[in-house]
């Protein structure tokens, strides 16, 4: 999968999508939804990794099955928080 890691002071936002999904478009009714690979595309990593970043994160976005699956095995998303967009599954996360 990827991860693209962006730190800004003491935020760091975290943008991971299942790799298969880099560049595509999620359409559902009137949300299009562009998986960009200038957002979401930054190191290729592993399952375990990518859930290292998001425990940093302040903020992430998610976008994939596998993703998603592991950031809820982890309790890092509650599974009444993740949303589908053409079947695929999206959380976001914000910690205050």
């Amino acid at each position: 999968m990827y991860v693209n890691v962006i730190k800004q002071g003491k935020h760091i936002l975290v943008a991971c999508c299942d790799s298969e999904l880099l560049g595509k478009t999620l359409k559902h009714g009137k949300i299009i939804f562009e998986v960009k690979s200038s957002f979401y595309g930054g190191d290729l990593v592993y399952v375990g990794e990518a859930v290292e970043a998001l425990r940093g994160a302040t903020t992430a976005n998610l976008v994939g099955a596998t993703i998603v699956k592991a950031a809820i095995r982890e309790g890092i998303v509650h599974p009444k928080a993740v949303t589908l967009i053409s079947g695929v599954p999206h959380a976001q996360i914000v910690r205050v």
